[in-house]
C-alpha cells in the first residue's frame, strides 16, 4: 500500500492524534485529556490531565510507558512539548499524566509536618503517595493503554515529594526527574534521612535527574556554584540543601542509582521547568536513542549485521523496559523494505518487511508490504498468502481486491 521510497527517514512520520474516547473525559486543547477520579485515600476528588500519544490508535492493543509530572495543571504542556520533539528518535512514544495539585499543593508534596505561620497544613507526602500507588495508578492502568514503566516528574515542593518517592517507594517508578527541588525542606529533613538509605543496593535499575537553578543568592551576585557551599546564611540554604544531595549520592556509587546532576546558571526557580524536563527526559532515556544510524544508512552493510543490529537494539530495550519493545516504529522498517527494493537489495527487503510483521503482527500494511516484496519476485503465491492476512485483519476493499487479482496469476 505505501508507495516506494527513495530515501530513509530516521524518524516516526507521526499520524493525526486520535483521543481516547472514556466515559465523564473531556477534552482540553490546552492541557490534554480532563479527567479525574474519587480518592477515599485524600476523601476528595482528583482532577488529572492525560495526553496521548500521536501515533496511538484505539484499535491497537499496544501499550505505552507513562510520565506521570506532579502540578499538572501547569507543567503538563512543557512535558508534552519536549516529548512531541524527541519521540521516536530520542525517546520512547508515551502516554503523559498530569496530576493536580491545586487542591491543597503544601499539604500534598511536603514530607514532614512544620510549625510555619504561612503554611497552614504540611506533611502529607506519605498520603498523597499511597493515593498514587493504591488508587491513581490502577486508575490510569485500568483505562488507558500503559505499561508498567513509568517515570515520575515534579518541580519545587513536587521536586521534594519525587526524591521522598524515590527514597522510600522505588519500586514505583523507573525513572525520577526532581526539578530543583526544595531539599531544604524542615531543616533537611530528607536529605539527613538519605544518608543511611543511600547505603546498599536500593536503587538498582533506578535513575535520577536533578537540576538546581542560576539564582544561588537573592541578592548577593558574588555567590555562585563554586563558592556557594561556603556560604552560611539561610539565603543559600536552598541550593546548599540540593548540592548536599546531590554529593551524597556521587559519595555512595554502589547504590546501583543512575545519577545526573546540572546547574543551570541563566535560569530563575519558575523559568527552569523547561529545561530540565528535556534534559531530563533525554538523559533518562539515552539509551533509547538511535545507533549505527550510518550503518542502516550504508547500502554497502550485509544482511546479517543489519539483522544483528535490530536484533541487538530489541534485546537492548527489552531490557530496560523489561517487557518485549519493538527495536524500531513500523514506518521506519517498511520505509527500509521499500528503499531497499528501489536498490535492488531484495534480500535486505524481505528482511526489513519480514521484521515488520514479525513485530507488528496486527498490521495489515506491514502483510500487505510483504506481499509487495513477493511480487516484485513473481512469487504470486506467497504474495497471496500476506495479502489475506491483511484483508483479514483490515477487511478493506482494497486487500481484497488484491486477494482477487493474485488468485488469477
Amino acid at each position: 500500500m505505501l508507495k516506494k521510497i527513495t530515501f530513509l527517514i530516521f524518524f516516526v512520520i507521526t499520524i493525526a492524534q486520535t483521543q481516547l474516547s472514556v466515559a465523564q473525559i473531556t477534552y482540553n486543547s490546552e492541557i490534554g485529556v480532563l479527567d479525574s477520579l474519587h480518592s477515599a485515600v485524600l476523601n476528595e476528588s482528583r482532577k488529572i490531565y492525560v495526553q496521548l500519544p500521536d501515533g496511538y490508535n484505539p484499535d491497537s492493543s499496544y501499550k505505552y510507558p507513562v510520565a506521570y509530572i506532579l502540578d499538572g495543571e501547569h507543567h503538563l504542556n512543557a512535558l508534552n512539548t519536549v516529548h512531541s520533539y524527541y519521540s521516536g528518535g530520542f525517546m520512547p512514544e508515551m502516554i503523559l499524566v498530569g496530576i493536580s495539585n491545586d487542591t491543597n499543593r503544601n499539604r500534598d508534596l511536603t514530607t514532614s509536618i512544620v510549625d510555619d505561620p504561612w503554611i497552614k497544613e504540611s506533611g502529607g507526602a506519605d498520603t498523597f503517595i499511597k493515593f498514587i500507588e493504591q488508587e491513581l495508578i490502577p486508575y490510569v492502568e485500568s483505562i488507558y493503554p500503559v505499561t508498567n514503566y513509568r517515570t515520575l516528574i515534579g518541580h519545587s515542593y513536587g521536586g521534594l515529594f519525587t526524591i521522598n518517592t524515590l527514597m522510600y517507594h522505588s519500586q514505583l517508578f523507573e525513572n525520577y526527574i526532581a526539578i530543583d527541588p526544595s531539599l531544604d525542606w524542615d531543616d533537611q529533613k530528607l536529605v539527613k534521612q538519605s544518608k543511611e538509605l543511600m547505603a546498599g543496593e536500593k536503587f538498582k535499575n533506578k535513575a535520577l535527574f536533578m537540576s538546581l537553578d542560576g539564582q544561588l543568592h537573592p541578592s548577593d551576585k558574588s555567590i555562585t556554584i563554586d563558592n556557594v557551599v561556603k556560604d552560611t546564611t539561610g539565603a543559600t540554604f536552598s541550593p546548599r540543601s540540593n548540592i548536599a544531595f546531590a554529593e551524597l549520592i556521587k559519595a555512595n556509587p554502589a547504590n546501583g542509582l543512575t545519577f545526573e546532576w546540572k546547574f543551570y546558571p541563566n535560569d530563575l526557580h519558575g523559568t527552569i521547568p523547561l529545561p530540565s524536563i528535556m534534559d531530563g527526559l533525554l538523559g533518562l532515556f539515552t539509551w533509547y536513542q538511535m545507533e549505527n544510524t550510518d550503518k542502516i544508512n550504508s547500502p554497502d552493510t550485509s544482511l546479517e549485521e543489519l539483522s544483528q543490529i535490530i536484533k541487538n537494539r530489541e534485546r537492548k530495550l527489552q531490557s530496560h523496559f523489561g517487557y518485549m519493545e519493538a527495536p524500531y516504529p513500523e514506518d521506519l522498517l517498511n520505509m527500509s523494505g521499500y528503499m531497499n527494493m528501489d536498490m535492488q537489495q531484495m534480500d535486505k527487503a524481505k528482511m526489513y518487511f519480514e521484521f515488520c510483521v514479525e513485530y507488528y503482527p496486527e498490521s495489515a500494511n506491514a502483510y500487505d508490504s510483504l506481499a509487495d516484496y513477493y511480487v516484485s519476485q513473481k512469487d504470486f503465491k506467497n504474495a497471496l498468502i500476506n495479502v489475506t492476512k491483511a484483508y483479514e485483519l483490515s477487511g478493506d476493499a482494497y486487500h481484497k481486491k488484491r486477494m482477487e487479482e493474485f488468485m488469477g496469476k
